[in-house]
């Protein structure tokens, strides 16, 4: 695990600094990338930054789980998941 994290905040403050943009402006630009990838994985579209990230919906199919409390055996819908896999470049970086 990382001992460290960046998070929204200071992610844009980075993004501002190095782009030579207002906070403002890469935080609306930042929103509407999530938005877009929220809206894409939720219609079942697969998106792909090469080198860096894909995101696609993935599809878990109904089964059989327990009760931790009980034993009994539960069923457990069928439904939808995130699966999200990291590029070349990224898993470079990660070296």
């Amino acid at each position: 695990m990382a001992d460290k994290s960046l998070n929204k905040t200071e992610l844009v403050a980075a993004v501002a600094a190095a782009s030579g943009q207002t906070q403002t402006a890469v935080n609306e630009v930042l929103d509407s990338l999530f938005a877009t990838l929220a809206d894409s994985v939720s219609n079942g579209v697969k998106v792909t930054i090469p080198g860096w990230i894909a995101v696609e919906r993935t599809s878990r199919a109904a089964r059989t789980g327990r009760n931790p409390q009980t034993g009994e055996a539960i069923q457990i819908a069928a439904g939808n998941s995130v699966k999200i896999s990291a590029g070349s470049k990224l898993k470079a970086a990660a070296k």
